[in-house]
């Protein structure tokens, strides 16, 4: 094969000969294409119809684990989509993108088969929680094989799928990306380009998103969107059985393209690249003070169409977003996001790599959150507790924004939410003007809501005039909504969970990729000093780890942090640490990790 050509639209790594072309391919798997005038098609409408808008994307997990989570997390913090890799046949290989070369609509991936994607579809939905399919509809392999469904293959001829005819002529690599032939019916980086505009490929095509369909999916992420024209999308959709399903386009805008990503709103959601790209720019090396207007102000797609995100799979490898790598800067712009009234978030949640081909960790199989080098974005408490902030907020606009002119900023959803980020290296305090009815709040950034109308962490009183005073600690954030109370309801209809009592730990400790920190102790809730028990911290605020353990009111108990790789174990240094959990709350412990 040859080597892979540079991408426009994503800073694709090198890798190998084919490798590189390959996961270029699957990681340009979003160029797109579209046609000039315009598209029409059943009405666009921005993520999640109803009050729940936020989607959270478990890439490459199992069907069988986002089962668990949907019904675990999900469900119960407010989020109204989950997003699943491409489920259908594919080529053989541990790599990543090996899910984006299909040969054939059957679902038969390495993330489960038929039986257990319709039960993920219908365990998710009991949660609450609607599914988008990632659907790869662009193009096929690059090569010749058999698939992971044991179907033979060669590039152009899939066995009662498509042959040779249903594939554009231009059989030579994309080169141009100002030439709208080139990029939409050329090939990407080698992988076989389905010509869209056949009547028997756009049969094919809405046969399989119909199949999915026929299985409770709710809508679908439209993969390398930019490489099909936006009319042949549109006819794809007219033959689906429910053309009003969700849509979200992967069309990413390049400055001078033939292709514009505003080509496709006709057909539904676009994903809003420029979002994302400049989010790290000003975290990195602008103000966060500019981000008063963000959003259409700043010349991007309607907000009510804009599918926006702070990083995706592609992304976070080409490192032209932020990344988990990032530490606090990730996080804090997660919370922007998740607070800022633009667009329809989704939350990425993905796993560590070195090796940006690498797959997923065990196949997929998540067997915990922050072990084994799953990272699990979508269940830290910082961004997690933000979709109920999101889906409190709704459509009400911005109000009392606050800058200090450099990277402290502050605002509220109209009288229903109000965050505070401190991007800075030092605290701030302030009395922050709010537009929230007088009351006590759970400040969701450090403490969960209770169903009784609690919290578990740090509560704010806003006075009668909207106001509050607190301190916000360097790389930090605080943030209130109406309906997190911080108050206990004096005759709750549910109790508050038994976990309401325990210990919060933190401990600052530096690691070196694929090393994970972990907490253990005396007591069965911790372990029994067991390491293979031990409980996993999060890396979501780095290089401080945390987790809240439930422990009864009471407990005197003893602990350590130990750190693991692979299947090795380091014990801090010293002796055992004390603590003693509260009659009631938490006992809040800040350590640092000994050598």
């Amino acid at each position: 094969m040859i080597a892979a050509p540079r991408v426009r639209d994503r800073a694709r790594p090198r890798t190998s000969r084919l490798g590189a072309a390959l996961a270029v391919a699957a990681l340009a798997l979003t160029t797109g294409l579209a046609v000039t005038g315009a598209v029409t098609g059943p009405p666009a409408r921005a993520a999640a119809p109803g009050d729940k808008k936020v989607t959270a994307v478990l890439f490459e997990w199992r069907f069988d684990s986002i089962a668990r989570e949907c019904r675990e997390t999900l469900g119960p913090k407010g989020y109204g989509y989950v997003q699943v890799s491409p489920p259908q046949e594919h080529i053989q290989g541990h790599q990543w993108w090996t899910s984006y070369q299909p040969v054939s609509y059957r679902i038969a991936g390495r993330l489960g088969d038929r039986a257990a994607f319709a039960n993920m579809v219908a365990a998710c939905r009991d949660a609450g929680v609607k599914v988008i399919v990632d659907a790869v509809v662009n193009h096929m392999s690059a090569g010749s094989g058999t698939g992971t469904g044991g179907t033979a293959y060669t590039k152009y001829n899939y066995p009662g799928v498509y042959q040779v005819q249903d594939f554009h002529s231009c059989r030579t690599a994309i080169n141009n990306y100002r030439d709208r032939y080139d990029v939409q019916n050329c090939e990407l980086v080698g992988l076989s380009d389905l010509d869209t505009g056949s009547d028997y490929v756009r049969g094919r095509i809405a046969g399989y998103l119909n199949d999915l369909l026929s299985l409770g999916v709710d809508g679908f992420r439209i993969d390398a969107a930019k490489h099909m024209a936006a009319g042949d999308l549109a006819a794809i959709r007219s033959r689906m059985s429910n053309p009003n399903a969700y849509w979200v386009q992967e069309a990413i805008h390049g400055a001078g393209e033939a292709v514009s990503p505003s080509e496709y709103l006709g057909n539904g959601d676009v994903q809003e690249f420029r979002y994302a790209r400049d989010l790290k720019r000003v975290f990195q090396n602008e103000r966060l003070a500019h981000l008063d207007n963000f959003g259409e102000g700043w010349g991007y797609l309607p907000g009510n169409q804009a599918g926006v995100f702070v990083d995706n799979h592609d992304t976070e490898r080409g490192g032209d977003t932020l990344s988990y790598k990032n530490g606090a800067q990730y996080t804090l712009a997660g919370v922007f996001m998740l607070a800022w009234p633009y667009g329809s978030p989704h939350v990425h949640s993905g796993y560590e790599f070195t090796d940006r081909d690498a797959g997923p960790p065990n196949g997929g199989t998540v067997n915990a959150c922050y072990a084994d080098g799953w990272k699990c974005q979508h269940k830290w408490r910082q961004l997690a507790n933000m979709v109920g902030f999101r889906n409190a907020a709704g459509d009400a606009a911005v109000t009392n924004w606050w800058d200090n002119g450099n990277d402290q900023i502050a605002f509220g959803r109209g009288n229903r939410a109000y965050v505070a980020i401190n991007a800075e290296g030092g605290t701030l305090t302030r009395t922050f003007q709010t537009s929230l009815p007088a009351g006590t709040y759970c400040d969701v950034q450090h403490g969960d809501p209770t169903p009784g109308g609690g919290c578990t962490g740090t509560t704010y009183t806003v006075n009668s005039s909207g106001q509050f005073t607190a301190s916000v600690p360097a790389n930090d954030a605080v943030a209130l909504y109406v309906g997190a109370t911080g108050q206990p309801n004096p005759n709750p209809t549910t109790p508050p969970p038994a976990g309401g009592s325990g210990a919060s730990f933190a401990v600052n400790a530096t690691t070196s990729w694929g090393q994970d920190i972990f907490v253990v102790g005396n007591v069965p809730g911790l372990g029994n000093w067991n390491p293979a028990a031990a409980l996993p911290l999060s890396s979501a605020t780095y290089p401080v780890w945390r987790r809240d353990v439930d422990l009864p009111a009471g407990t005197n108990f003893q602990y350590k942090y130990i750190r693991k790789q692979g299947g090795g174990v380091t014990w801090e240094s010293g002796g055992n640490r004390t603590a003693t959990v509260p009659a009631s709350g938490r006992v809040n412990l800040n350590d640092t990790w000994r050598n």
